[in-house]
């Protein structure tokens, strides 16, 4: 069965629970499956290591994980309009899949969350793009054909799904916002569907 890479680096739990609606959305075409994976926080301190195996939540990517998966759906907290730096890090070290073109031509698809309204969601789902592009992969984005991105009063964009978290980070993933992550996951995985025929 093919499977979906549902990649994601969350801070406050925003970006998990995202992550989790998006791989609902995958699994609901039908003969499509996620595989849901992190990555380690990024340490100023260079003697800080994070244990080989996450004590709790999904296990951490692997270059194996890319380059099995079928398409990517990515997921990263908004910092000053980028990717986090953990999930930068991630992709500053996939060197060996990029050479190998294990990820051309595969479907990918961003998401994010942002604490403020103008805290850069659009800017981030971008900077997720690019690596995604060199990588030779697919955008597969949200069509204002979806009801929920013009109705939406925090996150959501034709980029892909976000979040409005709040300032402290308090803010619960609304019924507008997890809508678009089911459906950015699953035009991803209809997508990716098509082209596995």
């Amino acid at each position: 069965m093919p499977e979906i890479l549902v990649l994601f680096y969350s801070h406050h739990g925003s970006v998990r629970e995202m992550a989790r609606h998006v791989a609902h959305g995958v699994e609901s075409v039908p003969g499509m499956a996620a595989r849901i994976r992190t990555v380690p926080k990024v340490s100023s301190v260079a003697e800080a290591t994070a244990p080989e195996v996450p004590e709790e939540g999904a296990p951490y990517c692997e270059l194996a994980d890319l380059e099995e998966c079928a398409g990517l759906a990515l997921g990263s907290p908004a910092r000053f309009g980028n990717m986090a730096a953990p999930m930068k890090y991630f992709w500053d070290a996939t060197a060996r899949p990029w050479l190998g073109g294990a990820l051309v031509g595969k479907p990918a698809a961003v998401f994010t969350s942002a604490g403020t309204m103008h805290g850069g969601q659009e800017a981030a789902l971008l900077s997720m793009i690019v690596p995604l592009l060199h990588h030779g992969m697919l955008i597969v984005g949200l069509p204002y054909t979806l009801p929920e991105l013009s109705e939406t009063t925090s996150g959501g964009t034709p980029y892909g799904a976000s979040h409005l978290a709040g300032t402290a980070s308090d803010r619960k993933v609304d019924d507008t916002e997890k809508r678009l992550c089911i459906a950015l996951g699953r035009r991803l995985a209809d997508v990716t569907a098509r082209l596995e025929r």
